[in-house]
């Protein structure tokens, strides 16, 4: 009796497995775009955001007052701005103003962005209201907050009794609180954005099973809204952070980092270090200290939030 044997077939021989477009769709399947195609924005970036950066912090390490030749001075310009009370005072402000604008702009722009992704009327219009402030850049809006503001013309010298001597840049705390309001006057806008997008795409179905259950708006915003923007809410919550350790022009108009040195953030302690006293390796020490405290803090929020474990299934298709 004989016996026939069959043998395995080898990976030549091995039909490949061919990814076929369903019938009567249009949709085109395309793979992961390869280095090439980021070449361009690779390069403007390295060009002018790596190379400047590298400049800055062998810069920090010099001493140059803008004419002549650098010369080296080793640590000697980290020492100073350690031992410096106005930089370690610069610091803390500056974190205040940061922690301050997260805090009210983050619950005004979910609320403003939910709002704006429903159907109310004349909801388009209200919201292309709002966000005018979001056209205007942060020079004009602060020369337009400085005459609204200012103590014997402006609106505190109408309204005695609310604003009492009117000087609102007179002392830290209101002048700390000026600074807040204009930052979310101006900023907020551009959350409620990133707010309004996120909530139009929250699926309506959740809606409409939570509705069957009896659940009431409140309990849909906090138990199905919420949850879906979280990772809009990092999002913006890291813009925020790193806007606020970067902010200089309001600063620069409204206050001058005045009363004294009461609202000298760190940005703008940076500016009078370099283009007041003319030490631009101080000045680049301190805004190579910005540029680590926004990396550190905004790769902080990332880890603990679990956002950089978010992955797409839908990668490539189109």
């Amino acid at each position: 009796m004989t016996t026939q044997t069959t043998s395995a077939p080898t990976a030549a021989e091995t039909p490949k497995k061919v990814r076929r477009r369903p019938e009567g769709s249009s949709a085109v399947l395309v793979g992961r775009p390869g280095f090439v195609w980021a070449l361009p924005a690779t390069l403007f970036f390295a060009l002018f955001a790596i190379a400047p950066l590298i400049m800055v912090a062998v810069l920090s390490f010099m001493s140059w007052n803008g004419l002549g030749s650098p010369q080296w001075v080793g640590t000697d310009n980290w020492s100073r701005i350690l031992d410096d009370p106005v930089m370690i005072n610069s610091i803390w402000l500056t974190l205040l103003l940061t922690a301050l604008g997260v805090a009210i702009q983050t619950p005004l722009s979910i609320v403003l962005g939910v709002w704006a992704a429903g159907h109310q009327r004349n909801r388009a219009v209200l919201s292309a209201i709002y966000f005018i402030p979001l056209l205007l850049s942060s020079t004009a809006v602060s020369v337009l907050w400085r005459a609204l503001l200012d103590p014997n013309f402006g609106i505190p010298a109408r309204a005695s009794w609310l604003f009492g001597d009117g000087n609102l840049f007179g002392k830290q705390a209101t002048a700390i609180g000026v600074l807040a309001f204009v930052s979310t006057w101006q900023f907020t806008p551009f959350h409620t954005l990133i707010y309004q997008g996120a909530a139009r795409a929250v699926p309506d179905v959740l809606y409409q099973a939570a509705e069957i259950d009896g659940a009431g708006r409140y309990r849909q915003f906090f138990h199905i809204t919420l949850p879906q923007l979280r990772n809009s809410m990092i999002t913006s919550m890291i813009l925020m952070i790193v806007g606020g350790l970067t902010t200089f022009e309001t600063v620069l108009i409204l206050t001058q980092g005045g009363p004294g040195s009461d609202t000298t953030i760190s940005a703008y302690y940076m500016y009078q270090k370099a283009f007041k006293s003319f030490d631009f390796g101080a000045g680049s020490a301190i805004a190579l200290c910005l540029v680590v405290a926004a990396t550190i803090i905004s790769l902080i929020v990332v880890r603990v939030s679990g956002y950089d474990k978010m992955r797409s299934d839908m990668e490539g298709v189109s």
